[in-house]
């Protein structure tokens, strides 16, 4: 395969540049024709599609967003609006897809495949980490970081004022954001939606925080958990102890990625790149990921199929240290 499209898709995540400047670079090092689809799918559909050189993602590397856009296409879900982006494929010569973006857009490369046969390598690129075929999603690293700068920050005021802080971060129905920024930022209380929440249970533990002279508390809670203002209530009328609220929100999206997206990104594009180099009949359907520090490439159904990587281990580590 000699000509490929890169584009992304669903949600920004940090990295991404990253991880398009890897693609660019090291597909035109194997004389590779490269495409930059801009705002996803919808500019699949629309034609958005410029070639890209060495320079058009010079500068990049350390910035968050993405430069080709994104954008979460209602037409694309539709046969009609599939046949589109495969023509338009034609239309400009491209052969194949590099897809950085969430399971939604993982989806939709699988249909554009099973549908029109168009060959496809995507790339977890989503702050959320819930693709469970793989250890990291690129992003994930820095949305954690940016969480657990916010937690010291609060940790400095709510020690000043006796008081407690419930930080929601996103996540949807993975709580790896909150266990991971939690269990490194000392959170009293991390509430995921993988673990029942008791709010009897919460409370409990803050009177005993009470007891032992401790009267500021941090509870981080994914966005997937519960409702924060229910929570703060329930806490407020049976501890009597104030509650604040911090909706931390798309601030966990942006800011400059850190040296673990940034390599990550570099390892994805590169193997992305590989295996469309090497599709000679342009039937490859695959995900790239990483396992145990390795990079790995699993089928679009297998990827999409596997079930939740849990971290039972953290989150028992996480209630030790706490208390």
């Amino acid at each position: 395969m000699k000509n490929i499209g890169v584009l992304t898709s669903g949600g920004d995540a940090p990295g991404m540049n990253a991880c398009v400047r890897a693609v660019v670079r090291y597909a035109l090092e194997k004389d590779m024709r490269v495409y930059g689809i801009y705002r996803g799918y919808e500019g699949l559909i629309g034609g958005d599609i410029k070639p890209l050189e060495r320079g058009s993602v010079s500068d990049i590397i350390q910035r968050g967003g993405t430069i080709l856009k994104t954008a979460r296409c209602k037409e694309f879900e539709t046969l009609a609006g599939m046949k589109k982006a495969a023509y338009n494929m034609k239309v400009f010569g491209v052969d194949g897809l590099v897809v950085i973006g969430g399971d939604g857009s993982f989806k939709g490369a699988k249909e554009l495949f099973d549908n029109f046969g168009v060959p496809s390598v995507g790339i977890p690129g989503t702050i959320d980490n819930d693709l469970a075929y793989t250890d990291y999603t690129l992003g994930f690293d820095t949305a954690v970081n940016t969480v657990l700068s916010a937690i010291n920050n609060l940790r400095d005021t709510m020690t000043s004022h006796d008081l407690a802080n419930i930080v929601e971060v996103m996540g949807r129905h993975c709580g790896d954001i909150a266990l991971f920024a939690g269990l490194a930022g000392g959170a009293e209380i991390i509430l995921i939606p993988e673990k029942k929440v008791d709010l009897e249970d919460i409370c409990e533990k803050i009177r005993e925080n009470r007891v032992k002279g401790k009267l500021s508390n941090i509870i981080v809670l994914a966005e997937g958990a519960g409702n924060a203002e229910e929570i703060q209530k329930t806490i407020e009328q049976e501890t009597g102890i104030q509650i604040r609220t911090t909706r931390l929100g798309h601030i966990q999206r942006g800011g400059t990625p850190s040296m673990a997206d940034r390599i990550l990104g570099a390892r994805l594009g590169v193997k992305a790149v590989d295996l469309l180099y090497e599709d000679h009949e342009k039937k490859v359907n695959k995900v790239v990921g990483i396992k145990n520090n390795k990079i790995v490439a699993e089928d679009y159904e297998t990827a999409l199929k596997a079930t939740s990587k849990g971290h039972e281990d953290l989150y028992t580590i996480a209630s030790i240290l706490c208390k």
